[in-house]
C-alpha cells in the first residue's frame, strides 16, 4: 500500500485584467504562490472514499471518479482558513486529487482534471500557483463564451499562463488575517461576481492592461521590490473600483483599515486585498522582515482587531509530493 502526502502553499489573488464583457477576454488573473500558510494531505488507497470532514469527502469522491478508482482514505494534516482570500478551496481540492492520484502510482494531470474538481473556472491562478508557484498571469477566459451568468460546473478549461516568473528569494509577503468575517464563496460568490460584470467599466481593464505590461511584468522580470509592489497596489485599487458597490468600498471592511495604516510603514509596499479579503498583504525584503510584522501587528492593534500575522517567501515551485510503501 502507498501513503502519498501532498502538501501546497496558499496563493495571493492580486487581480482581475479585465471583469468586461466589452473586451475580447475576460478575468485574466494575477497572483502569488507562498510557501506558507499550508495545507497538507494525505491519502492511501481504499475500497470507498474514506475522511472525517465533509468538504474533504467530497473532493475525494470527484478525484476518485476523474482519476477512475475505486475509492481513497484522505486525511488533512494541516489546513488553510476557508474563503478569507489564500486560495483555500483550490489548493485543498488538488491536493487531494494529487495525493489520490499518487497513492495509486498515477501522475494528477492536475490542469486536465481541475475542472471536475470544481476549480479554476474563474481565476486560473491557484491552480497555476500549484503547479508551479511563481508570479502568475493567465491568460482569461474567450468573452463570446460568457454571458453573467457563471458557467456549468466543469464545463470550462484552465485559463493557461500568460507569465510566470520566480520571484526572489529574500523578498517576503507578509499575510495579515484579521478576525473577520469570511469573504463571499459559491453561490454569494457567484451573484456578486454577475453584478460587477454587469457593470464594469471597461475602461478600468485598459488602464490595467497598461500597468502590467509597462510595470508589473518588467519588475517581475528584473526582481525589483518596489516597482513590483507600486504595481500590484495600482491594479489592487483599480480592481476595487469595479467591486466597490458589491463589497462596500475599494477594499472591504476591515481591510481596508488595515491597508491605509500599512502604508505608512516604510519598509512596506504593494498593500492591498487579496480576493474578496479579509486578508490583506504587503511585500518586503527579509532584511526589514522583523520591521514588517510587527507593523502588520501593531495595524491590527491599533484598528481593535484581533488576528494572525504571517511572512512568508514566496513560492519557488509547486507542490510537494512524498510517498511512502
Amino acid at each position: 500500500m502507498t501513503i502519498a502526502t501532498v502538501s501546497a502553499g496558499a496563493r495571493l489573488h492580486i487581480g482581475f485584467q479585465n471583469l468586461s464583457l466589452a473586451r475580447r477576454r475576460l478575468y485574466g488573473g494575477i497572483g502569488v504562490g507562498l510557501e506558507e500558510p499550508r495545507v497538507t494531505v494525505t491519502a492511501v488507497p481504499a475500497s470507498d472514499v474514506e475522511s472525517g470532514d465533509q468538504l474533504v469527502r467530497t473532493y475525494a469522491a470527484r478525484a476518485a471518479d476523474a482519476l477512475d478508482v475505486p475509492g481513497v482514505a484522505v486525511t488533512v494534516e494541516e489546513r488553510l482558513p476557508r474563503h478569507i482570500g489564500l486560495g483555500s478551496g483550490t489548493q485543498l481540492a488538488l491536493s487531494v486529487l494529487a495525493a489520490t492520484a499518487h497513492a495509486y502510482g498515477l501522475e494528477p494531470a492536475v490542469r486536465e482534471h481541475a475542472p471536475e474538481m470544481g476549480r479554476g473556472g474563474r481565476s486560473g491562478i491557484g491552480v497555476a500557483t500549484f503547479e508551479d508557484g511563481g508570479f502568475v498571469v493567465d491568460a482569461g477566459h474567450p468573452t463570446n463564451r460568457f454571458t453573467t451568468e457563471p458557467p456549468t460546473e466543469g464545463d470550462w478549461t484552465v485559463p493557461p499562463v500568460v507569465a510566470r516568473h520566480a520571484l526572489p528569494d529574500d523578498w517576503r509577503f507578509l499575510v495579515v488575517i484579521p478576525n473577520s468575517d469570511p469573504g463571499r464563496s459559491g453561490d454569494d460568490e457567484d451573484a456578486s461576481m454577475r453584478t460587477v460584470v454587469e457593470r464594469a467599466d471597461p475602461a478600468v481593464a485598459d488602464e490595467i492592461a497598461g500597468v502590467i505590461t509597462r510595470k508589473l511584468l518588467p519588475a517581475a522580470a528584473e526582481g525589483r521590490l518596489e516597482a513590483f509592489g507600486e504595481a500590484t497596489a495600482e491594479i489592487g485599487r483599480k480592481n476595487g473600483a469595479w467591486y466597490a458597490d458589491a463589497q462596500g468600498g475599494v477594499f472591504r471592511p476591515p481591510a481596508g483599515t488595515l491597508v491605509e495604516t500599512l502604508e505608512d510603514c516604510p519598509v512596506c509596499t504593494g498593500v492591498g486585498q487579496s480576493s474578496w479579503g479579509p486578508v490583506v498583504y504587503a511585500v518586503t525584503d527579509r532584511t526589514h522582515a522583523d520591521e514588517a510584522t510587527a507593523a502588520a501587528r501593531d495595524a491590527l492593534a491599533d484598528n481593535d482587531l484581533e488576528g494572525d500575522v504571517v511572512l512568508s517567501a514566496p513560492a519557488s515551485s509547486g507542490a510537494s509530493v512524498h510517498t511512502e510503501r
